[in-house]
């Protein structure tokens, strides 16, 4: 445990920042979910509809800093891809 009052306080301000980027993470994942499970259904509406809440869930994210600008743009690419290679 640290003793440095300093220390101490990176140790609460840490703890909040990771389940913060945590919850984050789970609403993005459920987002991507929604998408895959319209498509699923064969629904190209409700995919389009899916597709663009997960698309502004992963840039915020990603303007948070919790996703690297690469790795949002991926996950956009695939999700897109996913929706538009439906028949």
């Amino acid at each position: 445990m640290a003793n440095i009052k300093s220390a101490k306080k990176r140790i609460l301000v840490n703890r909040t920042k990771a389940d913060r980027n945590k919850a984050v993470r789970s609403g993005v994942k459920t987002a991507i979910k929604k998408v895959y499970a319209a498509i699923e259904s064969g629904d190209k509406a409700a995919a389009n509809a899916q597709l663009v809440s997960a698309t502004k869930t992963i840039e915020m994210a990603c303007s948070k800093g919790v996703y690297h600008k690469n790795n949002a743009a991926r996950k956009v690419s695939r999700i897109s891809r996913a929706v538009n290679q439906m028949a």
